[in-house]
């Protein structure tokens, strides 16, 4: 059995030298307060394709974009990436018109969740599952590692993984089936997690552990509809986040919008107080970033207005909404987004201190991990 001692050694790791993330004056205006906490994926390969983005950065100040390499709604294998030195001068290129440095992200998990594929020029992965059912932490480490450095090398310092999902329903459509979760025993999960995370944030890539309180029991896909997993749920499910949070992580948690009666009988997790507020901060005691799933998801999208979703998430704890323009496009969400909080500010739903909160924390995370990349 891992110990916790072991734990924490594995956190306890050598960070490269941050870069200074404060912009200059104005700074802690609210607009760039509320523009940080905005994550949005575009299309385009170079800066020249894609001009919304460049406006999100400049006009919007977000604080993070998220990359892929297929177009779901044109059903385009042209969205982001198209090989390494491509993906490097588009990286390096959005970092160059930020004030303050960005999060760059991407679901690299491995396996048949990567979004930098061998046909593209980037190296071969293997799953999670793959690796768990070696349980090889030697294995592990280099799997982590060759994925930390050809991400580092892309200039992207966000990986949107590890999963830490129990593979509790095995023909789960969406983790599963797809071998995203290292195993069904949680102490395994926590170890192949805690070696993965350990590596990236070594070679200075933020790892994100996902999906906040479990998706392994779910039989359907947030990606598509409402998904409950109240039934199938177990709170051994939470014991990879405990253990991880015990040890002293409190970089970034991913939340999952699956519903959960036995946390909150209203709202699915991404909205709920109870799930994130009450659960992983108070009684968790997690002191990191908290990022969304994508907003435009139809577990979210398809059945709370986007005025409601963005109020309900930042209520309930979210610090970074994402919004992936995957699922659905929408090159205004940006603006959309960002007029929705500062509404929500004016009329008092959210406070500003609720603001300053979610920035304190990203700006923190920023500090410890963001460098500069050519």
């Amino acid at each position: 059995m891992i110990t916790k001692p072991v734990l924490t050694a594995l956190l306890l790791v050598m960070l490269l030298p941050g870069r200074h993330v404060y912009a200059g004056q104005g700074a802690d205006s609210l607009s760039i307060k509320i523009g940080q906490m905005l994550m949005i994926g575009f299309r385009g390969l170079a800066i020249e394709d894609a001009p919304e983005i460049v406006e999100d950065i400049r006009k919007h100040h977000i604080g993070g974009i998220v990359l892929f390499d297929y177009d779901v709604p044109m059903k385009s294998p042209v969205r982001n990436i198209a090989n390494p030195e491509q993906l490097g001068k588009l990286t390096v290129g959005l970092q160059g018109i930020s004030d303050i440095p960005l999060f760059i992200a991407i679901d690299q998990e491995g396996g048949k969740v990567n979004r930098l594929k061998a046909s593209k020029g980037f190296p071969r992965t293997v799953s999670a599952l793959h690796l768990g059912n070696l349980d090889n932490p030697d294995s592990t480490i280099a799997a982590a590692r060759k994925n930390a450095l050809t991400m580092r090398a892309g200039c992207i310092n966000m990986n949107l993984a590890p999963v830490l999902d129990l593979n509790t329903n095995p023909d789960n459509p969406v983790i599963g089936r797809l071998g995203r979760s290292y195993s069904v025993d949680p102490v395994v999960v926590t170890k192949h997690a805690l070696l993965t995370a350990a590596v990236f944030r070594e070679e200075g890539v933020i790892p994100v552990f996902k999906h906040f309180p479990g998706h392994g029991s779910s039989t359907t896909d947030t990606h598509k509809d409402f998904t409950d997993v109240t039934v199938r749920w177990t709170e051994k499910e939470l014991e990879p986040y405990r253990a991880m949070i015990d040890a002293g992580y409190d970089d970034a948690i991913m939340t999952a919008h699956v519903f959960n009666r036995r946390l909150d009988s209203r709202h699915p997790a991404t909205l709920s107080k109870k799930t994130l507020d009450l659960k992983l901060r108070n009684q968790l005691r997690f002191e990191g970033v908290i990022l969304s799933d994508d907003m435009q998801m139809q577990a979210i999208a398809g059945h709370y207005g986007l005025d409601e979703s963005i109020r309900l998430a930042v209520q309930a704890g979210v610090d970074i909404l994402l919004f992936g323009n995957n699922t659905a496009y929408d090159p205004a969400i940006a603006d959309k987004a960002s007029s929705i909080l500062h509404r929500l500010v004016r009329e008092g739903s959210i406070s500003k201190n609720r603001i300053d909160r979610s920035y304190q924390r990203i700006m923190k995370l920023k500090e410890r991990f963001i460098y500069y990349c050519k």
